[in-house]
C-alpha cells in the first residue's frame, strides 16, 4: 500500500509539473523576456564572449616577453672514437702530478639556461599594450553583437504583431463579406436584386479567405522566424504581449546624431584599432635600437646517463649581451613605414564609419518621421473608412446604392486598417532601428 501510495504521489507531481510548463509555455512573452531568451542562448554572442577570452589569453602571453626564459637539454652522443671529457690529476712516480684527459666514446650531456631580457627597444612593451587593446577590441565586438541581437528581436517581435494584426483585419473583412452575403441572399429571394450581386458577393467573400489563408501563413512565418531567433524548435508555440502602440519619439535628429557619435561601440572599435596600429609602429621602431640580455648557463658532461660517473665535467657562465643590427637594407624602416600606412588606413576608416551612422541615423530618423505621419493619416482614414461602409450598407438595403459599391466600401476599410497597423508596426521598428543606430541597447 505503501509503494502504490508513493507512485501514486509521483505520478501527480508529475502532472502537477507537467501543466505547469504548459502553462508557461503558453504564456505570452513580453520583449524583455524575449531579449533575455536570445541574449541566453545566442551562438554569435557566445562566440563574441570567447573572443575576450581568447585576447585575455594573448594579453597574458604578452606578459610572459618580461619574464626569464628557462629552457633545458639532455642529450647523447657515440663517437667513433674516444672524445676528450675533461682532465684529471694523477700524482707521479716523481713527486708531482700529470695532468690526464678524461676520454670516452659515449657523452651524455645537459645543458640549462636562463635568460632574462633587460631592453627590446620597446618591442615587449608595444605588444603588450597591443594585446591589451586587443582585449578592449573583443569587449566592444561583444556589445555591437549584443545591441544588433536586441534589435533583431524587437524586429521580430514588432512583425509578429504585425501578421496578427493583419490576421485580425483579414477575419473581419471575412466577416462583413459573409454578413453581406447574407444579406444579398435575402434581397434576392424576394426579388430585390439580380442574381449577379450574390455571385458578385460569393466572390468577393472567396477573395477574402484566400486573403485570410495568406495571413495565417505569414503569421506562422512570423512565428517560426522568432523561434528560429530565439534558437528555440521552429514548431513551438509563440505568443507575445501586444505593446504594438503609438509614443511620439522625444528627441530631434541632432541629439539623435550625438548620442550616437558618443555611444555607438563601433566608433569605439575604430579608435581601438587606431590605437592598436600605434602600438605596432613602436613594434617595427624597436628594431632600431638594440636588444639587452642577461644570461646564466649551466654544462655538465659524463660518460653515464646520470652524468654522475668519475669522468663528469661541468662548468657554468653568466653573461650579459647586447645585440646590434648594423645594417639589414631598410628592412626595419621599411616595416616602420608600412606600419605608419596602416595607422592612416585605420583612422581614414573611423572617418568613413562616423559619415556611414551619420547617413544611418538621418536615414532611420526620417523613416520614423514618415511612419508618424502615415498613422496619423491612417487614423483619420479608418474613422472615414468606416463611415463609408456604415453608409453604403444602409443605402444598399433602401437600394440606393448597388452591391458593388458596399463590397468596395468594405475592401476600403481593410485596406485602410492594413495601412494603419502597418504604419504603426513601421513606427516601432524605424524607432527600434533607429535606437540601435544611436548605440542605445534598450529603448
Amino acid at each position: 500500500m505503501r509503494i502504490k501510495g508513493l507512485v501514486g504521489f509521483i505520478l501527480g507531481t508529475m502532472i502537477l509539473t507537467g501543466f505547469s510548463f504548459a502553462q508557461e509555455a503558453q504564456k505570452p512573452l513580453t520583449l524583455e523576456e524575449s531579449v533575455k531568451i536570445a541574449m541566453e542562448r545566442s551562438l554569435n554572442l557566445h562566440s563574441a564572449t570567447l573572443g575576450v577570452v581568447g585576447s585575455e589569453f594573448r594579453r597574458k602571453e604578452a606578459i610572459t616577453n618580461f619574464l626569464p626564459w628557462w629552457t633545458g637539454q639532455y642529450g647523447f652522443t657515440r663517437y667513433n672514437t674516444p672524445s676528450t671529457i675533461g682532465t684529471t690529476s694523477i700524482p707521479s712516480p716523481g713527486g708531482g702530478t700529470t695532468t690526464t684527459p678524461l676520454m670516452s666514446r659515449d657523452i651524455y650531456l645537459f645543458n640549462t639556461t636562463l635568460n632574462q631580457p633587460l631592453f627590446t627597444g620597446g618591442l615587449n612593451l608595444a605588444n603588450y599594450r597591443a594585446a591589451k587593446l586587443g582585449v578592449d577590441l573583443s569587449k566592444e565586438n561583444v556589445e555591437t553583437v549584443k545591441r544588433d541581437l536586441v534589435l533583431q528581436v524587437r524586429v521580430g517581435y514588432f512583425n509578429i504583431l504585425k501578421a496578427e494584426k493583419f490576421l485580425d483585419v483579414a477575419k473581419q473583412t471575412v466577416r462583413q463579406f459573409e454578413a453581406q452575403l447574407e444579406v444579398t441572399k435575402a434581397f434576392f429571394e424576394v426579388g430585390i436584386v439580380p442574381k449577379n450581386d450574390v455571385l458578385q458577393a460569393e466572390v468577393r467573400l472567396a477573395n477574402a479567405r484566400q486573403g485570410l489563408v495568406k495571413a495565417e501563413n505569414d503569421l506562422i512565418a512570423a512565428r517560426a522566424s522568432f523561434n528560429i531567433l530565439l534558437r528555440r524548435e521552429i514548431h513551438t508555440p509563440v505568443e507575445v504581449v501586444d505593446i504594438l502602440s503609438y509614443q511620439p519619439f522625444p528627441m530631434g535628429f541632432e541629439e539623435s546624431l550625438e548620442e550616437a557619435l558618443r555611444q555607438r561601440s563601433e566608433i569605439k572599435f575604430a579608435q581601438l584599432v587606431i590605437e592598436q596600429a600605434k602600438e605596432n609602429v613602436k613594434v617595427s621602431k624597436s628594431g632600431f635600437f638594440p636588444t639587452l640580455s642577461l644570461s646564466g648557463n649551466y654544462t655538465r658532461l659524463s660518460e653515464e646517463p646520470n652524468l654522475n660517473g668519475d669522468m663528469k665535467n661541468e662548468k657554468w657562465t653568466v653573461q650579459a649581451l647586447a645585440t646590434f643590427t648594423l645594417w639589414n637594407w631598410g628592412n626595419t624602416a621599411l616595416k616602420v613605414g608600412e606600419s605608419k600606412v596602416k595607422v592612416m588606413q585605420a583612422e581614414d576608416s573611423k572617418k568613413q564609419l562616423i559619415e556611414s551612422i551619420t547617413l544611418e541615423v538621418k536615414n532611420d530618423y526620417l523613416n520614423l518621421l514618415v511612419a508618424e505621419k502615415n498613422i496619423k493619416v491612417a487614423e483619420t482614414a479608418i474613422e472615414q473608412a468606416e463611415e463609408n461602409l456604415r453608409m453604403n450598407e444602409e443605402r444598399y438595403k433602401y437600394q440606393v446604392a448597388t452591391q458593388t459599391d458596399v463590397l468596395d466600401a468594405v475592401v476600403l476599410l481593410a485596406q485602410t486598417r492594413v495601412n494603419y497597423y502597418g504604419a504603426l508596426s513601421d513606427f516601432n521598428i524605424a524607432k527600434a532601428q533607429l535606437e540601435r543606430s544611436m548605440g542605445r541597447m534598450y529603448p
